[in-house]
């Protein structure tokens, strides 16, 4: 799978405003996802992918397919990706790319999402579905 096909097929592509900005976005995402019904674990919904120097918000199962594994992404998944983008975006992290497109996409209710303040972070297990550039 080309670079191409990854960015026009998965994610939100996004710039961002300044090079460091990657380490807080990625720190960021730790915290935001869905929460255990049975604990307190957060399930982490979103990662930033960096390929040759361009930059993606990608929801855990678009990576899954993008590596070709097996994956039941579904339109909530999407929507939560998109609530998660506009997140970053009105915190002024990102720049959405074709901003036009994303502007009409839909979005879930923040009722369906979970953010971790960074001082609360010590009371939760925050739990990545997906390890960007680790083998298991």
């Amino acid at each position: 799978m080309s670079i191409n096909d990854i960015f026009s097929g998965y994610g939100v592509e996004i710039t961002l405003n300044t090079n460091q900005d990657f380490l807080k976005i990625r720190e960021t995402l730790t915290r935001i996802g869905v929460e255990s019904r049975k604990s307190n674990t957060l399930f982490q919904s979103c990662h930033i992918l960096h390929k040759q120097g361009r930059y993606a918000i990608m929801h855990f199962k678009e990576l899954f397919l993008i590596d070709g594994k097996q994956a039941d992404l579904c339109e909530n998944d999407l929507d939560r990706r998109n609530t998660i983008v506009n997140l970053l975006r009105e915190w002024k992290l990102v720049v959405v790319v074709h901003d036009n497109e994303f502007n009409n996409e839909t979005k879930a209710p923040m009722s369906q999402i979970k953010i971790i303040p960074f001082r609360g972070k010590d009371d939760w297990i925050l739990e990545a579905k997906y390890n960007i550039g680790k083998r298991r």
